[in-house]
């Protein structure tokens, strides 16, 4: 074999595993997984229940409107958002603490961690009623702290504050731009608190799973984390870095060979 088609062959071979490191392009595809395009929406309960450390919006409201504003005095927030976004704005609500209290104007402490937001409007109203504080109270609870961080290969890692209380986990990837060619679509980690413990949870964006999954509706304070694939690690390495150098090295070394052979 000449020198130059050596080269040549070299040259070629190398270009080729330069393509299959970039991997399948079936990966890089969602829910990629022939089946039924049908599937039941999701069955569990989308009401969250409330937990230590929740910041609460309670508005109180009754045909007396003067009476009813001292139950309001904390539901101001700064720059509260419309919109899903990544935001660090301030808001004052009712904290519940450690205990899973919260502390109401004329009455005092009352137990809201592990109820729902219905129940805990059931309480609240039930003692206005109870001490005669208003006259048909109407009683509206919202959360202010309702988020959950995508991080990773995704194009704006970001922490999403979530005003309606309900997002799925594509949506959650949308608002955070999308996953990255590099980003790792059969193993993406949901990372959730269920009573009182940290659970890991392994998503395969390449399958059809996620749709009757009972992680398809995200928790507030749910975590994302999207892991780099082979080709980001192995680039990460510096394998790559210096596969461009090599590439260039032998067509100058073709070009050169070619040139003294002919």
């Amino acid at each position: 074999m000449k020198p130059y088609r050596f080269a040549v062959y070299v040259l070629i071979s190398a270009y080729v595993l330069f393509l299959s490191a970039c991997g399948s392009s079936r990966k890089a595809i969602y829910f990629s997984q022939n089946g039924k395009s049908e599937f039941p929406a999701a069955t569990q309960s989308l009401e969250p229940v409330i937990q230590p450390n929740d910041l609460l919006s309670i508005t109180v409201t009754s045909l007396n409107p003067q009476a009813s504003e001292v139950f309001n005095s904390l539901n101001a927030t700064a720059d509260r958002p419309s919109t899903a976004t990544a935001t660090t704005s301030q808001a004052t609500g009712y904290l519940v603490d450690t205990e899973g209290n919260i502390k109401l104007p004329y009455l005092g402490e009352i137990k809201a961690a592990g109820l729902t937001k219905k129940a805990l409007q059931d309480g609240i109203r039930n003692e206005i009623l109870r001490r005669k504080l208003l006259l048909d109270p109407i009683v509206d609870i919202r959360y202010l702290n309702y988020k959950v961080s995508v991080l990773g290969e995704v194009a704006r890692p970001s922490v999403l504050t979530i005003p309606n209380e309900k997002i799925t986990f594509l949506e959650a990837l949308g608002l955070a731009g999308d996953l990255t060619i590099f980003a790792n679509r059969d193993n993406v980690l949901l990372i959730r608190e269920e009573n009182g413990k940290k659970m890991l949870h392994r998503i395969d964006l390449t399958s059809n799973e996620l749709f009757t999954s009972p992680y398809y509706y995200l928790k507030s304070n749910d975590i994302i984390y999207v892991e780099p694939n082979k080709a980001k690690i192995s680039n990460a390495s510096g394998a790559r870095t210096w596969l461009p150098v090599i590439l260039s090295a032998l067509s100058l070394a073709v070009v050169s060979i070619d040139l003294f052979t002919r």
